[in-house]
């Protein structure tokens, strides 16, 4: 079974897959992007903030996308893989940019990664005040500097994502215990023949 941890940065995606996967200490952790070695390089570009089109953003991000894809996740279809993000995030980020239609996002989306997606997406929502909170006590990166507004309005495009690519969507209140929201997750995954 393929399930992602989607949310906007501090949601607590981090906390969650390392609390999983004391239950599932086989699964195959994996990451969007950064998860091979062009995807560590693209992520670090990405993360600068340092490409002046988003069309060359999302470009980068389609690119790991494939990568990943090919190298992780088809060779494990076989064994539980939890996801540090997905096409989720790809195509959220792609919505709130605006500059490339509906249609085509979808449609590149499902060339990178060949419909493969996963059968599982967990969002672990933040509210405003949550989300300044936790911003407030960390050093932010390039996407986290462009500010609250920008990252909910991520967040609310991860919903119309999960949507678009007609996939099974779990939305978590990530101000919930860490415990909470661990067994909820894993409650899920059970009940998934898929398993």
């Amino acid at each position: 079974m393929y399930i992602a941890i989607e949310g906007i940065d501090t949601a607590g995606k981090s906390t969650q897959i390392s609390s999983i996967s004391k239950y599932y200490p086989d699964a195959i952790i994996t990451k969007e992007p950064g998860a091979t070695n062009i995807g560590k390089e693209i992520r670090e570009i990405v993360l600068s903030a340092k490409a002046q089109s988003k069309k060359t953003e999302f470009l980068l991000f389609l690119a790991d996308r494939a990568e990943h894809i090919k190298e992780v996740i088809e060779p494990n279809m076989d064994k539980i893989i939890i996801s540090d993000r997905s096409v989720v995030s790809g195509v959220a980020y792609a919505l709130i940019q605006g500059e490339i239609s509906e249609t085509a996002i979808v449609h590149l989306n499902k060339f990178a990664t060949g419909g493969i997606y996963p059968q599982k997406v967990f969002l672990l929502k933040l509210t405003k005040e949550e989300l300044e909170f936790r911003l407030s006590q960390k050093e932010l990166d390039g996407i986290e500097l462009r500010g609250v507004e920008y990252l909910l309005g991520i967040q609310d495009a991860m919903i119309k994502a999960a949507n678009f690519l007609k996939l099974d969507l779990i939305t978590i209140d990530a101000t919930k215990n860490i415990n909470e929201i661990t067994r909820i997750i894993l409650d899920n995954m059970k009940n998934t023949n898929d398993c």
